[in-house]
């Protein structure tokens, strides 16, 4: 005999038990699919921005959040990477606010929902309200964000760049904000809402595609900036004249007259009267076989006195602060820079790159700053005028950035300094220093100078009035802040007891003249009212495959970068000039 058995119904507390329970998931909250896309796209967005523009800002001598947060931050060719995100983020906002819009989901975030904020209600109802408000900070922080961003881009520094710094801080504040509030007002479900997707209310159904066409927006906009900045930029027109001008520091000759000038607005460099801007005119002209350039920029201070050095009771000392890290901004002698590529990337062509130690198999900078180097083998033409090592003299060094080079072994255990890619042209350079290398952290002890003056007196006359107290102090004009071999000897114990105790000397000494590649370059530089004027001449083509030569027909881009009395700490001028040279070939 068999027996059946038959399962006992659910009890009526079991049924509403499971009911309540499927009603529950049922009404977890999700979000729509557009929504959703445009939202990770967005956080992509500002966090790359972020994470890059923070190690930007971590460069500056004074930050203080982004230098602690330096150890996490990206390294490298960071700037490409800043700049994409930003137009990500034009997309991404603009696709977003067309998608709300056609998908009738403006709603969430009207501000009649701040109201319950002033009244009794409940706290769920309450932290919907300050979720509004947020929302609200948060596009008036992006729109601020791109608004001084693209005002750093076109070169203009000050307190924008404060500002833009204190918005970026406070949109990674926000971002902590956003996720607890977001957390207070539904739970865990809430914040896992932008995982689970859904199809848009029965209300957005009647917009057709309000995604793809908000994308398509957000596309467009993005688009039309981009082409805007490539459509406005600078072009530097290089005319064909037939007497060329003289390299004096002078801009009177009849050559210059007719060479229309492009104005380049630079910033975030050390001293410059601190606001760290400069502004650089530029004009270019070329004769059959030779190209011809005039730089003049603003620079407050006639600074000749590059790490001078004095005798103190127990030796020779050096004056100034942080040479042993190559990071000196007090007295140190001016310097300018240009750049020429046959690309356009950020950071000059794809050459700067930032962080600690951007090359993993490579030695850091002494200045733990970042190195100058190329990615993909090319080689960029850099030119650099150094006021007391030469140039107004005459002398400006042809250099070039490549790949990063294999260090030496002094190099390796940082007794010498490594540069990455960065470095003179091939020939003989025409300074030494007139000190032993001692670094990182180094010259804190006493050293034996390479050469002293012939005659102590003649030299002191020749160096002029000056107040080594103030490094923003002018030296007169004419001044020597150098040793060459004809004011000069050999060191040597003798004359260095005749030499008084509290004695200054320059830190340079000249020898000789650029040789080789090194030495393809001519020039005359004067200083006058706050402005320096620097008249470079080259041949349009070198042969060298350091240089780039100028071409009728090939456009290069341009980049320039002023040092008041700094070593290292440039203005920055991030987008780049157009250069076109007049035929014939």
């Amino acid at each position: 005999m068999s027996v059946a058995y038959r399962e006992a119904p659910a009890s009526s507390d079991q049924t509403r038990t499971g009911s309540t329970s499927l009603a529950a998931k049922a009404q977890r909250p999700r979000s729509d699919y557009g929504t959703i896309i445009l939202h990770w796209l967005t956080v992509i967005a500002v966090f790359a921005s972020l994470l890059t523009g923070l190690r930007i800002a971590a460069d500056a001598r004074d930050a203080v959040v982004s230098k602690f947060l330096a150890p996490i931050l990206p390294q490298g060719e960071v700037w490409t990477v800043h700049f994409i995100a930003g137009t990500l983020l034009v997309l991404s906002a603009g696709a977003y606010a067309i998608y709300m819009a056609r998908a009738r989901l403006g709603a969430r975030i009207g501000l009649g929902r701040v109201r319950v904020l002033m009244i009794p209600s409940s706290p769920r109802l309450k932290w919907q309200g300050v979720n509004t408000v947020l929302h609200w900070l948060v596009y008036a922080l992006l729109l601020g964000l791109a608004a001084t961003g693209v005002a750093l881009y076109l070169g203009v520094g000050g307190w924008v760049v404060q500002v833009h710094d204190v918005l970026a801080l406070t949109t990674l504040v926000y971002t902590v904000v956003h996720v607890v509030t977001h957390f207070m007002y539904g739970g865990l479900w809430q914040l896992l809402r932008l995982f689970r997707p859904a199809a848009l209310p029965e209300n957005a159904k009647s917009s057709r595609y309000p995604l793809l066409i908000g994308s398509a927006a957000g596309l467009a906009v993005a688009g039309a900036a981009v082409a805007l900045d490539f459509g406005a930029r600078d072009v530097l027109n290089v005319p064909l004249v037939t007497t060329a001008p003289k390299l004096d520091g002078v801009l009177d000759d009849e050559a210059w007259r007719g060479a229309r000038p492009v104005s380049i607005r630079t910033s975030q460099g050390a001293n410059l009267g601190g606001t760290g801007e400069s502004l650089v005119e530029v004009r270019a002209v070329r004769t059959q076989d030779r190209i011809f350039f005039a730089f003049r920029w603003e620079d407050p201070s006639h600074s000749l006195k590059r790490l001078p050095i004095i005798k103190a009771a127990d030796g020779w000392r050096m004056i100034g602060h942080d040479a042993g890290n190559a990071d000196v901004v007090d007295l140190y002698e001016d310097k300018f820079a240009v750049t020429f590529a046959d690309r356009d990337a950020f950071g000059s062509g794809g050459v700067a790159h930032l962080g600690p130690k951007p090359v993993a198999d490579k030695p850091p900078s002494l200045n733990d700053r970042g190195l100058h180097y190329t990615t993909d083998g090319a080689i960029i033409d850099m030119w650099q005028w150094k006021s007391s090592r030469g140039g107004v003299l005459g002398a400006m060094d042809d250099m070039y950035i490549g790949p990063p080079q294999d260090p030496t072994p002094d190099q390796a255990a940082r007794r010498a300094r490594y540069q990455g890619g960065y470095w003179p042209d091939p020939g003989h350079g025409i300074y030494t220093y007139n000190f032993p290398f001692d670094g990182p952290g180094g010259y804190t002890k006493p050293f034996q100078p390479q050469r002293l003056p012939k005659d102590l007196a003649a030299l002191q006359k020749s160096m002029g009035k000056y107040d080594i107290a103030d490094p923003d102090s002018n030296v007169e004009e004419g001044s020597v802040w150098w040793l060459d071999d004809a004011n000069s000897v050999p060191y040597s114990k003798e004359l260095d007891e005749k030499i008084p105790v509290g004695t200054i000397l320059p830190g340079v000494v000249l020898s000789g003249a650029n040789e080789g590649d090194r030495g393809d370059l001519t020039t005359g530089a004067k200083w006058k009212d706050g402005h320096w004027t620097l008249e470079v001449s080259r041949k349009l083509k070198t042969g060298s495959k350091y240089d780039q030569d100028f071409i009728p027909g090939k456009p290069l881009y341009m980049w320039v970068a002023v040092f008041d009395h700094t070593q290292t700490r440039h203005t920055r001028h991030v987008r780049p000039v157009i250069l076109k040279v007049a035929g014939p070939n």
